[in-house]
């Protein structure tokens, strides 16, 4: 019998700027549904976004890292899901009121027929994304016992 894993618990990011990078994530994880707090951890402040699902919470980065490549070992991008294309529109559309720079809302038939995303970077260049509930993920969450590998 294998043990499932049923979500995502948390994320840590590791910021240069974290005064920066909380006024940045404030407006994002605002507008996506999130809470805040804060905690102290190894005698270093972090800040928690949190939702029903998961924690993302910013630490202080120790040293320079190197700029975002897609094939350096470590995180390419993280995608936020909201529940509809009218979902993903608007966030854009929310963001860029707010400053925060972002791809045009668009299909992404290349990643799905029905995959609707924008992108956007975070203060350090940390790639994000907000994609829409498609049929497939859909499928997976209530027949995932039907379904056949």
């Amino acid at each position: 019998m294998v043990t499932e894993v049923i979500g995502i618990d948390h994320i840590y990011i590791a910021v240069s700027d974290m005064a920066r990078s909380e006024v940045f994530y404030d407006l994002v994880m605002t507008e996506l549904g999130f809470r805040k707090n804060s905690f102290v951890l190894n005698h270093a402040g972090h800040i928690q976004y949190y939702n029903r699902q998961f924690g993302y919470v910013l630490r202080p980065a120790n040293e320079d890292t190197p700029t975002h490549n897609s094939y350096h070992t470590g995180l390419h991008h993280l995608c936020f899901r909201v529940q509809s294309v009218d979902d993903v529109i608007g966030v854009a559309k929310r963001f860029a009121d707010m400053g925060i720079h972002c791809s045009e809302p668009k299909r992404y038939p290349e990643y799905a027929e029905d995959y609707y995303a924008v992108f956007f970077e975070d203060p350090d260049g940390i790639r994000l994304e907000v994609t829409n509930y498609r049929k497939e993920r859909l499928e997976r969450a209530l027949y995932w016992d039907n379904i056949e590998t």
